[in-house]
């Protein structure tokens, strides 16, 4: 699977007007980073977190018959 970002202490002393600052730079980071690898990004997320298709190297043909 994929390895989870370790977490990691933000300050507790910024000022409004610091966090605010940051929030925004990430805020506009992600917006340039989406914009340049869109695709490529969504392809990861798709590998990452789609579920696995079904094998059906093992699977039995169904023939169940029909209930009526």
């Amino acid at each position: 699977m994929h390895n989870p970002m370790k977490p990691f202490a933000l300050p507790t002393d910024w000022t409004d007007e610091q966090a605010l600052a940051v929030y925004e730079l990430l805020d506009e980071l992600r917006d340039r980073i989406g914009s340049l690898y869109e695709q490529r990004l969504i392809d990861a997320y798709r590998d990452r977190y789609a579920p696995p298709a079904p094998s059906t190297d093992d699977a039995e043909p169904f023939n169940d018959p029909l209930p009526f």
